[in-house]
């Protein structure tokens, strides 16, 4: 069994953790703060202190066989991006390397946005990506990082490319129920088949230096989305607007315009052929824990 190291062990990384120790592997959880080490600790992973930003603190990180860089920005700007994901993934390969024995994996953990705008085409691996924002292009020059600058160290590198993530603490069924829903495309994947596709790509000893789309089956557009979460909920289908209509909004950020018109189908077909299996194939699946928990009173957050 292979001793792993998360850097950044949060909401996929706690999950992958959890994984990975029941598959009987050695895993060290990465975190900064007391609250975070916690967390590490109560999901019956070993806690290690240590701040990828911080190079003098990755002494800290032990030897492992395989790394995976799960850390967050914490949904600052892109200057806040840039420090984790490529300097701080910079910090991390460049401490392995120095090592007498350095890890034989490292997974990084990115975001379909690098894609951009495919007016509703699927995209896959071998699509070009067109990231069209600052903190999307930062993504792209650490996903780069992930497999040249590891490569240099001696290192595999993998590029896990995340759709839209969701799950336990993460259902929003205000955002969608209550409205309004802008049209376009929703690609999502599960938070336990985001962990899941990650420690099968380890376990399976698949995509040495490659990318890997990490997606659910269904690509679904948000309005209907919507309607069906509003009919398996009970409730009223919320309003609808147009992308223009949506556009049309004076305090919109150059942000949220710029994804707003992005729109894109992501295909798991490779991820597929690798022969990893979904637990949460769709949606349909996916929040059904959410649904159970808003018709019994419960609130979803919980789940």
């Amino acid at each position: 069994m292979a001793r792993v190291v998360i850097v950044g062990c949060g909401y996929v990384g706690l999950e992958l953790g959890r994984q990975l120790r029941h598959a009987g592997h050695d895993v060290v959880g990465v975190r900064r703060s007391d609250t975070g080490l916690d967390a590490v600790e109560a999901a019956g992973l070993e806690p290690c202190r240590a701040d990828a930003t911080d190079p003098a603190s990755l002494a800290a990180l032990p030897d492992a066989e395989w790394v995976v860089f799960a850390a967050s920005s914490g949904g600052r700007g892109a200057e806040a991006a840039r420090n984790v994901y490529v300097k701080g993934l910079g910090n991390v390969i460049a401490e392995y390397a120095d090592r007498a024995s350095p890890p034989d994996r490292l997974v990084y953990t990115s975001s379909t946005g690098v894609y951009g705008d495919h007016d509703g085409a699927f995209v896959d691996e071998e699509t070009p990506i067109d990231p069209r924002t600052e903190k999307t292009r930062v993504l792209a020059t650490a996903e780069r990082g992930a497999i040249e600058d590891a490569t240099d160290a001696g290192i595999d590198g993998t590029v896990a490319r995340f759709a839209g993530l969701y799950g336990p603490d993460r259902y929003r069924l205000d955002r969608y129920l209550e409205g309004p829903v802008t049209e376009g495309y929703l690609n999502m994947v599960h938070r336990d088949d985001a962990a899941g596709a990650v420690g099968f790509l380890l376990e399976s000893d698949s995509a040495r230096g490659e990318t890997v789309l990490v997606a659910d089956d269904e690509p679904v557009d948000k309005w209907e989305f919507a309607d069906w979460l509003a009919a398996e909920c009970g409730v009223d289908a919320p309003p609808k607007r147009t992308t223009e209509e949506r556009l049309a909004d004076p305090d919109l950020s150059e942000a949220a315009r710029r994804r707003i018109q992005t729109s894109k189908r992501c295909s798991n077909d490779r991820l597929r052929a690798l022969g990893y299996a979904l637990a949460y194939p769709t949606y349909r699946e996916g929040y059904r824990p959410a649904i159970e928990a808003y018709l019994s009173g419960t609130d979803a957050a919980d789940v």
